[in-house]
């Protein structure tokens, strides 16, 4: 399963062409495009990943022993599908279009003590068993009692825990036998068909025969010869040592008067869309409030504010100035350790083209469900392309301070995010590939993800850096004193530490909702495919960043504070510790992970999470700050 295979290159490459060539068509991706099939056609069911919530550690199929076809085939995997855990086999479960069947045998299984082991060890931990046909995920329908809905649960479960009648002991029992409905759309046309559904209810059976065991022999627990089906789990089996699994199946067809274009519709199924639009609402009302406060301040106080400054005709009244006009001499003075500032707007830069064109192309479903892997494979090409802007970015702002070599902040921005990011990984994959989960990233593709750094996003950093570089230096709209003046002492309310932190609450506030159905779905392992709303809430935190930071800004130069600089970065980035505290709190009430590995993953994912999102909001909040200061001051007449 290594990804130097040449079909994940080749799948890589066509993200990419997908990417820069999209047109209204773009629907029809490689995989995506509708198969029909004629009565008798072969149905081929794959299997992937065991999933669990408990451990949020995924295993292959047949990691468990499974009833397994004469040879196994892995399907060819991308770069996200690798990443995710996926591990796409084909399996001994084989339909003929439109050809119902009944108590199909597998096979059969005798359970020794580590067979019923792993067995007993995946049921307690409520692993789930994942499918696919013709690209649909198998699903599970369950009837809500209190409503008519029927919500789909992916895949199911491994089996179930419970206790005999008269017995506290509780025992394991599997589910072995597996009865699929197959829902297809039939061309009014011609008699081809395609599959629109692919549901499944598993039973627990003890099946039972006659005589001893061989291929043909006839279950008296499931025949269809005598029209006797399984429609319950009364009596289920058991999981233990020396036990015989016989591993049955029943399919059925059922005509749909859902097309193929809408097949994924009911996996998409949002029930909860009022919650996201009281989101939006509760985020516009943040922006709508700042909004204000900016137009305040920009057209009332700094109108009032640059008319009086301009009007000052005395030399006295000049010295009685007071205010934000006051610092002019220092505003502009390179901060202390400006070179990671710059290295770290580079980044934000580099993090916001990713988002902004993951985003419009999520929006015209590009990277659907249905386009498995498709959104993280995207990410990660977009992210290496994107080192052009971070060089370009950060050499401008290096050459703003004065800055002359070029080739370190080159070096640093290419470095340093990345490499702090790849450490967790490594730390992270290490943990998994002891736990021997599928999860765990192959050596190949380890090496892929490397050569993408270094053979493409550090180049390309370098001809960013070199290009910003060549360009003439931003002007500053005022000079710079040689001698810095004394910051006067500051009310309580103005202390870095509190404006900073009081700074990220509200471009959370903006956020966290949202929030919460991201969280779940990577977790909980739902589909999330609201990019809609997901761009709207995105343009909002953007708009929410620079406006908190202009206001902060305002209020801290009035006070004489000219250190602006990495305050703007650290204003709207604070932001990305209460995420974090928030993943925190969804952790110890949402989830019921009780593996240490599980929590330390979860916990390192959602640190570099937050990680990135300090970036992405401390670069919106610079640059904010970093035009507005460039427009006040360029107002205002200085002598």
């Amino acid at each position: 399963m290594e990804v130097a295979r040449p079909q994940v290159w080749i799948a890589a490459s066509i993200v990419i062409v997908g990417l820069l060539f999209a047109t209204a068509h773009g629907f029809y991706l490689p995989g995506v495009a509708p198969q029909d099939f004629l009565t008798g056609d072969d149905l081929m069911v794959k299997v992937n990943k065991l999933t669990s919530t408990k451990t949020q550690l995924p295993y292959s199929y047949y990691s468990l022993p499974y009833c397994t076809p004469k040879t196994i085939v892995d399907s060819a995997e991308n770069l996200g599908e690798v990443l995710r855990g996926d591990r796409i086999e084909n399996s001994p479960y084989v339909f003929k279009m439109r050809q119902p069947q009944m108590c199909q045998i597998v096979c059969r299984v005798v359970l020794n003590a580590k067979t019923a082991k792993a067995f007993k060890e995946k049921i307690e931990d409520e692993y789930r068993v994942n499918m696919i046909l013709d690209n649909l995920p198998l699903v599970m329908p369950i009837k809500r009692p209190d409503q008519e809905t029927v919500v789909y649960q992916h895949g199911f479960h491994v089996g179930l825990k419970g206790q005999y009648a008269g017995s506290k002991e509780e025992r394991q029992f599997i589910y072995n036998h597996l009865s699929f409905t197959v829902k297809y759309h039939r061309d009014t046309e011609s008699e081809a068909a395609r599959i629109v559904g692919f549901e499944v209810k598993p039973f627990s059976v003890k099946h039972e025969y006659d005589g001893t065991w061989s291929d043909n022999v006839r279950l008296t627990t499931c025949d269809p010869h005598a029209k006797r089906s399984v429609t319950n789990s009364d009596s289920p089996q058991e999981v233990d040592d020396k036990k015989e699994i016989i591993f049955t199946y029943d399919v059925q067809f059922e005509e749909s008067d859902v097309k193929w274009a809408s097949r994924w519709d009911t996996y998409l199924l949002m029930s909860d869309d009022q919650i996201h639009w009281f989101s939006i609402v509760n985020s516009l009302m943040i922006v709508l409030f700042l909004s204000g406060m900016v137009a305040m301040i920009m057209l009332r106080t700094l109108y009032r504010d640059i008319s009086k400054y301009n009007q000052l005709e005395t030399q006295e009244e000049a010295q009685e100035e007071t205010g934000w006009k006051l610092v002019h001499g220092d505003v502009f003075r390179p901060p202390t350790n400006s070179d990671l500032l710059c290295v770290y707007v580079g980044t934000g830069v580099q993090f916001f083209g990713m988002t902004l064109v993951t985003m419009v192309f999520a929006l015209l479903g590009f990277l659907s469900p249905s386009n498995r892997g498709g959104l993280m494979t995207a990410m990660l090409l977009l992210w290496v392309f994107m080192g052009l802007f971070a060089g370009f970015a950060s050499a401008r702002l290096y050459k703003l301070f004065k800055g002359t070599e070029w080739k370190r902040i080159a070096l640093r921005t290419s470095f340093m995010f990345p490499g702090i990011v790849f450490v967790i990984f490594f730390v992270l994959n290490a943990l998994i590939w002891g736990e021997k989960s599928s999860g765990a990233v192959p050596f190949g593709t380890m090496f892929a993800l490397v050569v993408l750094w270094f053979g493409i996003s550090v180049p390309l950093v370098f001809v960013g850096s070199y290009v910003g570089f060549k360009k003439p230096a931003i002007e500053d709209p005022v000079k710079t004193n040689k001698i810095p003046r004394q910051i006067p002492e500051q009310a309580w309310y103005m202390n870095p530490v509190f404006s900073i932190l009081i700074g990220g609450i509200l471009p959370f506030g903006a956020v966290f909702i949202e929030l919460f159905f991201i969280l779940t779905s990577i977790w909980l392992h739902q589909f999330y495919y609201i990019f809609g709303f997901l761009f709207l809430v995105f343009i909002i935190l953007v708009v929410t960043c620079a406006e908190i930071t202009i206001v902060l800004c305002y209020f801290q130069l009035c006070s004489e504070d000219y250190l602006w600089w990495w305050r703007s970065y650290l204003t709207s980035g604070s932001s990305a510790l209460y995420l974090f505290l928030y993943a925190a709190f969804y952790f110890f009430t949402k989830l019921e992970i009780t593996k240490p590995v599980s929590g330390i993953l979860y916990f390192g994912y959602m640190l570099i999470a937050s990680y990135a999102f300090f970036v992405l909001t401390g670069t919106i909040g610079f640059y904010a700050c970093f035009w507005f200061t460039r427009l006040i001051y360029s107002s205002v007449k200085i002598d």
